[in-house]
């Protein structure tokens, strides 16, 4: 890692491994209600045109020239934090006998970073007016996704609708309609001026030619500090309730749990075999036993947020069986917390843990990841065998533990109309 100034980092990740160079920009802030709406249309319109490439297909044609290249923008969050993701995929111009592609490419992301398609101080009205359209859109499509929104609701649920945390990735419908295009602007230039900026270059490529093509790059100088990654919740004396009734087919049972176990945290190691046992893998007690053995749902799964102190439950059931399916999902629990599970599966989570793990590193994207976490975490890097080491040595009694000090906190169902007693 190489600061190329307070609060700026480049990370060159050398591997042979890949025919292709990924660049991968990360900016990062504290995640707010009003921010991450506005983000999220700022990355749309970023990544739509330019001061030189004015249309999109301009944009379009630049990328087809740079051999195919592929680019986007995205948004993220990730426990306090709300991320802005710029990520470009080139061929490594060794392949192509063509020297100059990487240069190419890191000044095609300056020019969409830096440059934007602006006149007086604002973005293009008419991409500014499309884009915004385009997310209103997106944003009233997702609880046409059942189990997304199932997913949102109980998260809201669990943290509170006040609560940025409550908050999805993309904001509010309500924050984006109100948006204008000078806000747009203003959050542009608070997110070049103040993010913490994690710039990522993986590939067959020489360090130092990449350092002197980033160090060109005019970033405000003013102090970036690392904001807290975490989030962390008080447990509450009693467990939240909502139902709501739609014409759905198929009904959503999410339940939503405090474990107080974060990334830096010695327990996560147990955290994550014990979450592989609870509904992780298809071997797992909610698999085996809700779905399989008692069919009693379509799926059944759970996963951990180590960044938020966060365990989830996600089912698809039949409405008229809710209480039996929360009664079953405690019951795993149960067995879990008194070690009632048997020696095979808590070594067959394990093996598919240290496989998951091994599989990942092909994944030019799993490598940053790691690289993020360490930089800004950094008591918590590791090497991958010293990783899957400390997996290896959980003991079962560390599982059990780790049962006993999980706590229900929210539960939310998505029921079918009709098929509840009144």
């Amino acid at each position: 890692m190489r600061q190329l100034q307070e609060g700026i980092q480049l990370t060159v990740i050398p591997t042979t491994k890949f025919k292709t160079i990924r660049i991968f920009i990360r900016f990062s802030t504290i995640h707010t209600r009003l921010q991450a709406v506005r983000r999220t249309l700022l990355t749309s319109v970023l990544e739509t045109n330019s001061q030189k490439y004015p249309l999109q297909t301009d944009l379009s044609a630049k990328l087809a020239e740079l051999y195919g290249a592929s680019f986007g923008m995205n948004v993220s969050k990730k426990g306090n934090l709300h991320q802005v993701n710029v990520t470009l995929n080139l061929v490594n111009g060794k392949y192509i006998n063509d020297d100059q592609i990487l240069s190419e490419g890191i000044d095609f992301l300056k020019e969409v970073l830096f440059h934007p398609n602006q006149k007086a101080g604002l973005f293009d009205e008419e991409t500014f007016r499309l884009e915004k359209e385009n997310l209103l859109d997106y944003i009233a499509s997702v609880p046409e996704d059942k189990q997304a929104f199932a997913s949102l609701q109980l998260q809201e649920l669990y943290f509170g609708k006040d609560n940025a945390q409550g908050i999805p990735s993309f904001g509010k419908i309500s924050d984006l309609k109100a948006t204008t295009n000078a806000d747009l602007m203003a959050t542009y230039q608070k997110m070049l001026a103040e993010d913490v900026v994690d710039i990522f270059v993986v590939g067959d490529v020489d360090e130092t030619i990449v350092y002197d093509l980033f160090a060109q790059w005019d970033f405000p100088k003013n102090s970036r500090k690392q904001p807290e990654m975490f989030y962390t919740q008080t447990l509450f004396p009693e467990v939240k309730e909502c139902t709501v009734k739609e014409a759905v087919t198929q009904a959503k049972l999410n339940l939503a749990y405090h474990t107080d176990i974060y990334y830096t945290d010695e327990k996560r190691y147990a955290l994550t075999v014990f979450n592989g046992l609870f509904g992780g893998f298809p071997h797992s007690k909610l698999f085996m036993n809700v779905r399989e053995k008692n069919s009693l749902a379509y799926y059944a799964s759970s996963s951990v947020d180590t960044f938020r102190g966060y365990l989830t439950v996600q089912t698809g059931i039949e409405t008229s069986n809710q209480q039996k399916v929360l009664d079953l999902i405690q019951e795993q629990l149960t067995s879990l917390a008194q070690g009632d599970f048997t020696d095979l599966a808590f070594e067959q989570t394990k093996a598919m843990l240290k496989n998951q793990i091994l599989l990942s590193l092909d994944n030019a994207q799993v490598l940053i990841e790691m690289k993020y976490l360490h930089q800004w975490l950094p008591t918590t890097a590791l090497d991958t065998q010293a990783y899957i080491d400390k997996l290896m040595q959980v003991s079962r009694e560390e599982v059990q533990e780790i049962a006993k000090q999980i706590h229900l906190q929210a539960v939310f169902f998505l029921a079918a109309e009709g098929d509840m007693n009144e």
